[in-house]
C-alpha cells in the first residue's frame, strides 16, 4: 500500500488529527469534508483536500500532500496542481497548502522559484520525525507518528495506541476501523511480520479480538486448515483446482462444508457440494 493511501484513510478516520498537526483545535474538522481530488484532463491528483462545508465557506481550503520520496520536481507539481484546481473549480475561499514529509532530508533543496509561496502563510511544511508531545496526547496524531517511528519503537507505540483506542473510542464500528488502520500501517512498515507477532503486538489476549480484521483473517485461516485436513482424511488428497475453489469460500461456507463433508465418500461428493453452493460462494 502506498503511503499516500495510508494517509488518505487516516485523515478520513481522524480528520481532527490534521488540524492538530497545524496547531488548530481538533473541532475545526467539523467544518470540513475531506476528499481526494483528480483534476480532469490531466495526470494530476491531489492527495487530499479539506473543503469547507456550505455554511462555513469563510474557512480556507486545505490542500494536503504527502511526500515520502525524494523528488526535485515536487514543488513544481504541487503548485501546478493547486493553481489548476483553482482555475477548474473557481472557489471563493482562501487556500492553504500543507506538505507532510517524514523528515527534512526528503524536502527538495532547489526551491528558489517557489520561495515566496513557501515563506508565506499559505504553505505549512511538516516533518513527522519532529512531531512533539502532541503525539503522546492525541490518538490520531499518534497514528500518524506510527508511520515513521523505527522498528524498535513500533511495538511500544502500537500498544499505547491500542490502549488509547480502548479508552477513547466507544463506538465499536469506529474502534474496529481504527484497529484495522493501525494494523495496516504495521504491516506496511513490517511486511515480514508473522501473524503470531501481530497478535502479541496488539495484545489481542486482552483486547476484544473479535472486533479486528486480524481476528477475521485468523479465523478464516484456521477454519480453512481444519476443513482441508478433514477432507483429506475423508476422501484423500485433493486436486490443486479443488483446493483453490475451497480457499475462496467464506467462513460461513467453510463451516457449512465442515458439516456436509461428514457424508462425503468420494471426491465427486465434494464437487457436487461446491456446484450446489457456487452461487453462494
Amino acid at each position: 500500500m502506498k503511503t499516500d493511501s495510508i494517509f488518505y484513510r487516516l485523515f478520513q478516520t481522524f480528520p481532527s488529527a490534521f488540524f492538530e498537526l497545524i496547531n488548530l483545535q481538533p473541532s475545526e474538522a467539523n467544518a470540513y469534508n475531506f476528499a481526494s481530488v483528480e483534476l480532469k484532463q490531466t495526470a494530476f491528483r491531489i492527495d487530499g483536500v479539506f473543503l469547507p462545508v456550505a455554511d462555513t465557506s469563510r474557512q480556507p481550503i486545505y490542500f494536503v500532500e504527502v511526500q515520502f520520496q525524494k523528488d526535485n520536481e515536487f514543488y513544481a507539481r504541487l503548485f501546478s496542481e493547486i493553481f489548476l484546481y483553482l482555475r477548474l473549480y473557481a472557489p471563493t475561499s482562501d487556500w492553504r497548502a500543507v506538505v507532510i514529509f517524514p523528515s527534512r532530508s526528503l524536502e527538495p533543496i532547489q526551491v528558489q522559484p517557489y520561495r515566496v509561496l513557501l515563506e508565506s502563510q499559505l504553505v505549512t511544511r511538516l516533518y513527522l520525525n519532529e512531531l512533539g508531545e502532541v503525539t503522546e496526547h492525541s490518538l490520531g496524531v499518534g497514528i500518524i507518528k506510527l508511520v515513521v517511528v523505527n522498528k524498535k519503537q513500533t511495538p511500544i507505540l502500537v500498544k499505547s495506541l491500542i490502549t488509547k483506542t480502548r479508552s477513547e473510542v466507544s463506538d465499536k464500528a469506529l474502534q474496529k476501523k481504527v484497529i484495522d488502520l493501525i494494523e495496516t500501517i504495521v504491516v506496511y512498515k513490517l511486511p515480514r511480520i508473522s501473524r503470531q507477532e501481530l497478535v502479541k503486538m496488539f495484545g489481542l489476549g486482552d483486547f476484544d479480538i473479535k472486533t479486528t480484521r486480524l481476528y477475521e483473517e485468523l479465523k478464516q485461516e484456521t477454519t480453512l486448515e481444519l476443513v482441508m485436513r478433514q477432507l483429506r482424511r475423508r476422501i484423500g488428497n485433493l486436486s490443486p483446482q479443488l483446493q483453490e475453489r475451497i480457499s475462496q469460500l467464506s467462513i460461513e461456507q467453510l463451516e457449512n462444508l465442515a458439516e456436509a463433508l461428514l457424508d462425503f465418500s468420494t471426491e465427486g461428493d465434494l464437487v457436487v457440494w461446491l456446484q450446489d453452493n457456487l452461487t453462494q460462494a
